[in-house]
């Protein structure tokens, strides 16, 4: 059953789903909401397959101005699907690391294609936003959330690097001793205190005022002229991301061994069981 926010916008020019999406397109807002509920929009194979192709049949219809992505559940997204995890994985099992560079490398590129669009993008988060899920919005060009959203960047305590472009692209969001408490420790953090480390624009009372927030954000900036808006994020992204494809290659390359690893296997089984994981080192 639809949320309230998402029945009130609901009335669409276009709409159409597959699989773990739903996009519509109303008053030149293009809408890309995640919509796998039974597994929290939990980030898999499918996810990464069809985020690119979501991404550029908004940015090519003529009737968008401003993209919006959201989700369709109680929460945002947490993160990296795990049981799906053994997959990336098979690369390491056989000894073939190319084979797992290249999955990292697929990843890193169904991602970046938030901010490769030519339209701005706004990440509208509610409840929480984990791991790979905060990857996926620090490619958005705004960031606003709802009163009960949390945000982790989770993947130090499942023994991950995070690779997929929080540690290259929140340098210029937050500070660098904020990101590195954050990257470290894996802590969760509060919308409010999201709002205070400048990850978020806004925080909206619940998820009726939230997507209506995004709405009207993305209204205001869709009444400009859409070249200029284009040529602005455009201008941003040569200020900000110059250096950023450099740094994703050299992180996939650093987390190579710590797919293959002990640490990363036991944080899955922990996971699987419900306990906390016994880390070695190895």
């Amino acid at each position: 059953m639809k949320s309230r926010a998402i029945t009130r916008y609901s009335q669409t020019v276009e709409s159409s789903s597959v699989h773990v999406f739903k996009t519509e397109v109303k008053d030149q807002v293009g809408y890309l909401f995640l919509d796998r509920p039974e597994k929290s929009n939990a980030m898999g194979s499918v996810f990464f397959g069809n985020l690119p192709l979501r991404i550029a049949e908004l940015d090519g219809n003529p009737h968008v101005r401003v993209i919006v992505i959201a989700s369709t559940s109680k929460h945002f997204s947490t993160g990296l699907d795990l049981m799906e995890l053994e997959d990336i994985l098979s690369g390491g099992d056989t000894g073939d690391s190319g084979k797992t560079l290249n999955t990292i490398e697929e990843l890193q590129r169904s991602v970046s294609s938030l901010a490769n669009c030519k339209k701005p993008v706004i990440a509208a988060v509610n409840g929480h936003c984990i791991g790979a899920a905060l990857d996926l919005i620090s490619y958005a060009d705004i960031r606003i959330c709802s009163a009960d959203a949390i945000f982790s960047i989770r993947e130090t305590k499942l023994a991950m690097i995070p690779d997929l472009g929080s540690l290259q692209r929140l340098p210029s969001i937050i500070s660098r001793g904020h990101l590195a408490e954050l990257a470290l420790t894996g802590r969760d953090i509060s919308a409010i205190a999201a709002l205070e480390l400048g990850l978020v624009n806004y925080v909206c009372r619940d998820k009726v005022e939230l997507m209506s927030k995004a709405f009207a954000l993305a209204t205001e900036i869709a009444e400009n002229s859409p070249t200029a808006t284009q040529g602005v994020k455009e201008v941003l992204r040569v200020v900000y991301d110059e250096q950023i494809e450099r740094q994703l290659e050299l992180v996939a390359q650093l987390s190579l061994p710590q797919l293959g690893s002990h640490d990363l296997r036991e944080a899955v089984t922990a996971f699987v069981e419900k306990r906390p994981p016994r880390f070695t080192g190895n």
